[in-house]
This record gives structure tokens, C-alpha cells and sequence, in this order.
């Protein structure tokens, strides 16, 4: 039998608290706020077609990967990998990539993500326990930053340089993670690989872990990486390698050691709880690997793009990757506008992102920028310098 409800509960039921009207009105105000905010402090940012623009001086597509992929013949299913990789969702091709990735660049074993960003945070939120201590350049990127603050670990402390890390360092209790990019994404610059595998081969429980996320595809043997090309026969315990860049794809792998990866598997959340790349972005992923692998030309072209910049611009510069600082974000952003208007694809990069003061616009040299388009570049920048 069904049982009818009082009379006198439907009130308590089917009246609203607050009206679908009132509640609209209070989350637009709240998100009005925040957006006046943005604007004021000129952080606001809004989105732009690719083909919108110029001169592409601002991808991170350095070797031209991106676009030597109009389509792929797939032999994959073109549907959805069908759960997270422990339960439906694991698949031949996944672990294809990752032995590829493996030998590629030079480690035990690798494990596949959806995303630079999702490995980052599985291998600071994994590795360090209770009563470990993180030490982290602090110009490192988002995820990293992020992926420490999700770390178990108690102490957590930024670096600005090799000095201040060893005093650190001499202080810092259980285990202790440096965290690195090999090539900062804002700077351009290398970060000091040898002498952070020295420090941490001079004291016991200390490791490494490096993001590769720029270098890949552009430094070491066939494009395997800055570590390969430094100290390759110390170990570290983690490098992150992402496809977003040099590869003109997405997604990363982490490589290290096979208990590594055991470990991300059961341990890290990002790979546990999540759905697992479908095959076919997977199969598309691998396509894109073995051509920056064997991109010796690209990478060749390069690096004579990167010297004829030294060279027109009379600065020295070892990347791709040239920050060209203009304070301020309003300054910042109206010298962009204009170059974007005389057809030259470059981009503002604001505070917060930088540090205030340091405000820049972020140039991305590629193979395919011609000694003309570099020049014109140039010399427009050295114009505005001179006003």
C-alpha cells in the first residue's frame, strides 16, 4: 500500500528557500565581482582563434610537429577507451607508447597520462610521505606548484638559485625532492641539471625530479631530452615528459624506474580516477612521437633560427624561448596589440603569471620562421624599445 503524505509537509517540500530569480541574481553579482576585479587589475584575458592571427611567434610547436598532421589512418576504434586504465580502460596501444617512450628516453619503464598537468600532480602528490621535505625552483610552472601543494610533505620550500638551495638543503629533513623544469617555460633559460644531480648524489634520501616539458623533441640524443644530454648515467627519480610542445600533440608520460610506475599505478589519483585516453588519441600520440624522434632537420633549422635571433638581436640566447620584458600588464598587452596588428603572432604574459615588473611578451622561435619574419619581428621590438 501506498501511503499518502500529510498536507501539511508539502510546504516543507515543495517550497523553495531561496527563488531560482534570487539565486541567478546573487551568482551573477558574485561572478561580476570577480570579473570587475580581473579587469581593474588588467588580468582579464579572453580567447582568440588560431587562425586569427600572424606570424606564429607565440605556439609551442618549435620543430613544426603540429603541422605535418593533416590525418591520421587509424587503426584504433575512434570511440572512448571505456573506463580508467585498472578497470575497462586499458589498452594495447597505451602500453605501446609507453615502451616507446621508455627507450626513447632512456628509462626503466614510463607510464601514460591525459596530460602534463595530470602527471605532475600524480608524481608530487605520490612520492613525498609526512615528515619529507620538497624544495622547488620557484619559477616552476602551475602544475608542479600545484602537484606540491597536494604533497603530503611537510616542508615545502622555493629556491632562487644554486646558493640558496644548499643552504636549504643542509637543513631539510627525511626525504628530500628537488623539483626542476630543464627549460623554464617563461625565461627561456636551462636550469643547472649537473650541479642538482651532484647535490643530490651528495646527500642520502635526495632526488630529482625533473620536468621536461620544453626540452622534449628539442634537446638530447634524437630529441629524448635535456637529461640525456647532461648526466645521463645518474639516475633520478622521476622526468616528466610532455606532448604538447615540441610534439604538437597532447598528453605526457612519466619515465623512471619500474617500481615507479608501479607505484603511480596504485598510488597517484590522477591516474586512478580518471577515464584513460581513448586509443585512437593514443595511436595519434605515437605517430607524432616517431616524428619528432627522427626530426633532426626541424631540429637543425631550429637552432640556426635561434643563432640568427642572437645574432639580429645582439643578446645571447640558448632556446627557443625569448622573454622580451615590458612592465606592466597595460604596457605589456598594448605593445602585443600592435605587433598582432602589423601580422606578427606574439602574446603578452601578465601578472600574476609573472611576477610583477616582469611583465613580458613570451617569443616562440620555430623551424619554420623564416630569417625575414625574425627580422621584421626585431626590429619592430627595438622600435618600441627606442620610444
Amino acid at each position: 500500500m501506498f501511503r499518502l503524505l500529510s498536507p501539511s509537509l508539502f510546504p516543507l517540500i515543495f517550497t523553495p528557500n531561496i527563488s531560482q530569480t534570487s539565486m541567478s541574481e546573487a551568482s551573477k553579482h558574485i561572478l561580476s565581482q570577480a570579473l570587475l576585479k580581473l579587469k581593474a587589475t588588467g588580468q582579464f584575458r579572453t580567447l582568440k582563434r588560431q587562425e586569427d592571427m600572424g606570424v606564429d611567434f607565440t605556439s609551442n610547436d618549435y620543430l613544426g610537429i603540429q603541422r605535418q598532421f593533416e590525418a591520421y589512418p587509424f587503426t584504433v576504434s575512434m570511440g572512448g577507451s571505456g573506463g580508467s586504465r585498472l578497470l575497462k580502460g586499458n589498452h594495447s596501444i597505451h602500453e605501446t607508447v609507453e615502451a616507446f617512450c621508455a627507450d626513447w628516453f632512456k628509462a626503466e619503464a614510463a607510464l601514460l597520462f591525459n596530460s602534463g598537468y595530470d602527471a605532475n600532480l600524480a608524481v608530487l602528490s605520490t612520492l613525498p610521505e609526512r615528515r619529507d621535505t620538497l624544495l622547488y625552483d620557484q619559477r616552476c610552472h602551475a602544475s608542479l606548484k600545484d602537484g606540491i601543494r597536494l604533497s603530503m610533505a611537510q616542508h615545502k620550500f622555493p629556491y632562487q638559485d644554486l646558493k640558496e638551495l644548499k643552504t636549504k638543503l643542509g637543513s631539510a629533513e627525511g626525504r628530500v625532492y628537488i623539483v626542476t623544469e630543464a627549460l623554464f617555460s617563461m625565461d627561456g633559460d636551462w636550469c643547472p641539471l649537473q650541479e642538482l644531480l651532484e647535490l643530490a648524489e651528495s646527500r642520502a634520501d635526495t632526488w630529482v625530479v625533473l620536468d621536461e616539458s620544453h626540452s622534449t623533441g628539442i634537446s638530447g640524443p634524437q630529441g629524448s631530452g635535456y637529461y640525456t644530454s647532461v648526466h645521463p648515467s645518474v639516475r633520478m627519480i622521476a622526468r616528466i615528459h610532455t606532448f604538447g610542445k615540441a610534439c604538437g600533440i597532447s598528453g605526457a608520460v612519466v619515465v623512471g624506474d619500474q617500481e615507479l610506475r608501479d607505484l603511480l599505478i596504485n598510488k597517484a589519483r590522477p591516474f586512478i580516477y580518471t577515464t584513460a585516453m581513448p586509443p585512437f588519441l593514443a595511436e595519434a600520440i605515437l605517430y607524432h612521437l616517431k616524428a619528432t624522434k627522427e626530426a633532426e632537420t626541424n631540429r637543425a633549422m631550429l637552432q640556426k633560427n635561434i643563432t640568427f635571433w642572437g645574432k639580429t638581436s645582439k643578446t645571447q640566447t640558448s632556446s627557443p624561448i625569448i622573454p622580451w620584458i615590458i612592465a606592466g600588464n597595460e604596457a605589456c598587452r598594448e605593445v602585443a596589440t600592435r605587433l598582432q596588428a602589423n601580422g606578427l603572432d606574439v602574446r603578452p604574459i601578465l601578472s600574476p603569471t609573472v611576477p610583477k615588473g616582469e611583465e613580458r611578451l613570451r617569443i616562440v622561435l620555430h623551424n619554420y620562421n623564416t630569417e625575414e619574419e625574425m627580422k621584421t619581428l626585431c626590429e619592430e621590438l627595438l622600435k618600441e624599445k627606442a620610444q
